[in-house]
C-alpha cells in the first residue's frame, strides 16, 4: 500500500470482528474517532510505561508486542499481522502498556479512540458482550502460549509453529513472516537454538532451508516428530 493511500476508515471497521454487527450510523461514529497511522519497520507505536488512550487495528504489515528483560534480553510476546487488533483490554484496566509495539515491517494501522469505545459498551450490551468475548478469546490463546512453552519441547515448538504458518497438510514452500530472531524469541528459544532445530530438522529430511523461506517436505511425518 502506497504511503499515502487514503484508508477507507468506515469500510476497514466493518472488518474488525468488534464492529461486525454494528449499524452504519454507529460505524461513522467511531470513524470519527479513528485516526489512520503508517509507520516504518522499527518504528515504535508506543513504549512500555505509555498510557493507551484506545486500540489498534493492524491493516497492512507486522507489528511485535515485546518487553525486555532485567538482563537487556527481548522477548516477544505476539506478532501482530493484517486484520488483527491489539490493545482492547489494556485500554480498560487504566494501567499503562506492559509491552513496547514496534513495527516489523512499513505498517498502515487505525486507531481507535477510547472514548467512542466507551460509548458503544455503555449503549449497546451487545456490544459490551462481543468486547468481552474478544478479550477472552485473546485470553484464551495467552493460555495456550503458556501451556506449549510448559509442555512441549523445543522442536516441538518449532514444529507447530512451521505447520500453523504453512496451514495445510500437503508438502510445499512457506515464507518465514518476520526474521529468525524475532520467531526465536516468540517461541521462548534462544536464536542458536532455533537453528540447531532447523539444521535437525534438514538433517532428518523433513525441511530444507534457504533464508526466510522453507520446504516442508513431508508435513504429515513433521508433525509425529519428535513427540
Amino acid at each position: 500500500m502506497p504511503p499515502h493511500t487514503q484508508l477507507d476508515i468506515p469500510s476497514l471497521l466493518q472488518r474488525i470482528p468488534l464492529f461486525s454487527e454494528l449499524s452504519d450510523a454507529d460505524i461513522q461514529l467511531v470513524a470519527r474517532y479513528t485516526r489512520d497511522r503508517h509507520v516504518s519497520r522499527g518504528e515504535v507505536l508506543f513504549q512500555r510505561g505509555d498510557q493507551p488512550h484506545g486500540f489498534y487495528f493492524v491493516v497492512t504489515g507486522q507489528v511485535k508486542l515485546a518487553f525486555s528483560s532485567a538482563q537487556g534480553t527481548e522477548k516477544v510476546v505476539e506478532i501482530v499481522g493484517p486484520m488483527q487488533s491489539f490493545g482492547e483490554a489494556v485500554m480498560f484496566m487504566n494501567h499503562p502498556y506492559p509491552v513496547f509495539a514496534e513495527a516489523l515491517t512499513d505498517t498502515v494501522l487505525v486507531h481507535v479512540g477510547q472514548q467512542v469505545v466507551s460509548e458503544l459498551i455503555d449503549q449497546d450490551s451487545t456490544f459490551a458482550h462481543k468486547l468481552l468475548a474478544g478479550m477472552a478469546i485473546r485470553l484464551h490463546g495467552l493460555v495456550q502460549d503458556v501451556e506449549t512453552y510448559s509442555l512441549r519441547s523445543s522442536t516441538q515448538r518449532v514444529i507447530g509453529y512451521l505447520l500453523q504458518v504453512a496451514d495445510s497438510d500437503a508438502p510445499g514452500e512457506i515464507a518465514l513472516p518476520t526474521s529468525k530472531q524475532v520467531i526465536a524469541s516468540r517461541l521462548n528459544l534462544t536464536p542458536e537454538t532455533l537453528s540447531r532445530i532447523f539444521h535437525d530438522l534438514s538433517e532428518a529430511g523433513l525441511i530444507s532451508v534457504q533464508g526466510k523461506r522453507i520446504t516442508l517436505h513431508d508435513p504429515a511425518r513433521l508433525a509425529r516428530y519428535g513427540g
